[in-house]
């Protein structure tokens, strides 16, 4: 498949704008708080929310129009506060936002996404906001600037923003995807994560774009942890707008394929820099688990690994302490037997076994160390009993992670 990396974020994708700037919605900051996506043909949406039962007015709104079938023409995004457990007055200012935002795009309401991130419990300045999507539509824009301004102003604790793209063909037509997202802290999903925007110039049936998409955050976002705590605004949304002229798809075949692989793709690459963006984090832990019996062992095993608080300690320690690894697969409830069980620790600086047949494999610890001072450091975990693999990705544990969360609100 012809898949190519290109510079850029979502405005690649034909009839896609943005931009972010500064609204004002927490007095004495300096930071960019508000971001607008368009698209200037109606998309197909598809999205995956947070399964926390407690679940952000925005997310209540979103889940809404995308059940609905409605075509969406633009996204609102605030930082700040998260709208989340503020009650009727949170609906209604969500509400109010993508009324706001319609009638300057001459759309419905119900053709507008909204999304916040945040503090929660605090309303919505509504003031901020309201001024806030009135710079925002005549500003919006298209290219390098654009895309990095609205990457930049979706960010909380956030240290760089994070967008990817990507060009690939579908049916001799020269199709585009990109997106960006947001997500440092309270990263431990389950069916999407924080926030992430992708935008496609790809023609693709409703139903066959939500399939895909629930499919490959399960492979992706679901994959990611920073410190176990699933947020209430977990949001995945994908718009596409068949802008590059392609035959609809509406089945699988080869053209469903590279589409699919072109999501995932965009997926797995931002999953990647929130892990690493993990607040504190000095590294990016990635686990792989092959030979599992099963998808959803090799799952349970990767993710359970890659959440241990104490792996995750002894990985920004720089201490080859392998027996927490194999307790995490212990209590994951993934079936497996601890006697058959390998485990190596790779890095730009080398790679080492380190547990053989559930054993201590020698190693030099000296040699550990030089392996777990890289900037990216990776666990390959083989259990020899099956076919299936997965990927996990997280980071490591440091102070500096109750340093931001102890100040947080101020």
């Amino acid at each position: 498949m012809n898949i190519k990396q290109i510079d850029g974020g979502i405005t690649v994708s034909k009839g896609f704008s943005t931009w972010g700037l500064r609204a004002g919605i927490k007095p004495g900051k300096t930071n960019r708080d508000m971001a607008m996506i368009h698209t200037s043909a109606p998309a197909t949406v598809a999205g995956v929310f947070t399964l926390n039962k407690v679940k952000a007015a925005p997310v209540k709104w979103d889940s809404s129009v995308v059940k609905s079938g409605e075509k969406v023409g633009a996204v609102v995004i605030n930082t700040g506060f998260a709208n989340a457990c503020t009650g009727e007055q949170g609906l209604s200012n969500a509400r109010a936002t993508a009324s706001l935002a319609a009638s300057l795009l001459e759309l419905k309401a119900e053709n507008v996404l909204v999304a916040s991130t945040g503090v929660i419990g605090g309303q919505l300045p509504m003031d901020a906001i309201e001024n806030g999507v009135r710079q925002l539509v005549p500003a919006l824009s298209t290219g390098i600037e654009a895309d990095s301004l609205a990457a930049e102003a979706i960010m909380t604790t956030d240290t760089r923003p994070k967008k990817i793209a990507f060009e690939f063909e579908l049916g001799g037509k020269v199709c585009h995807m990109g997106g960006m997202c947001k997500g440092s802290g309270m990263i431990h999903p389950n069916l999407g994560t924080m926030l992430c925007f992708i935008g496609t110039d790809a023609a693709i049936d409703k139903a066959l774009l939500q399939k895909t998409l629930s499919e490959i955050a399960d492979d992706t976002f679901n994959m990611v942890s920073v410190d176990g705590d699933t947020s209430t605004n977990d949001s995945v949304l994908v718009m596409a707008n068949g802008l590059a002229g392609n035959a609809e798809i509406t089945a699988e075949g080869s053209d469903y394929d590279t589409f699919r692989e072109a999501l995932y793709e965009t997926l797995k690459y931002l999953s990647m820099r929130i892990a690493e963006d993990g607040e504190g984090a000095t590294k990016l832990f990635e686990v792989t688990v092959n030979g599992a019996a099963t998808k959803k062992d090799a799952r349970l095993l990767a993710k359970s690994v890659v959440t241990s608080s104490l792996t995750k300690a002894a990985i920004y320690g720089r201490d080859a302490n392998w027996g927490r690894i194999l307790c995490a697969m212990g209590y994951s409830s993934a079936d497996f037997d601890p006697d058959m069980v390998d485990i190596s620790f790779i890095s730009e600086n080398g790679e080492l076994v380190i547990v053989k047949d559930g054993i201590a494999a020698g190693y030099s610890e000296e040699k550990a160390t030089e392996i777990l001072s890289a900037p990216k450091v990776s666990a390959l975990i083989d259990v020899h009993d099956g076919e299936f693999s997965a990927t996990a990705w997280g980071c490591d544990l440091t102070h500096a992670y109750v340093d931001i969360n102890a100040d947080y609100r101020s």
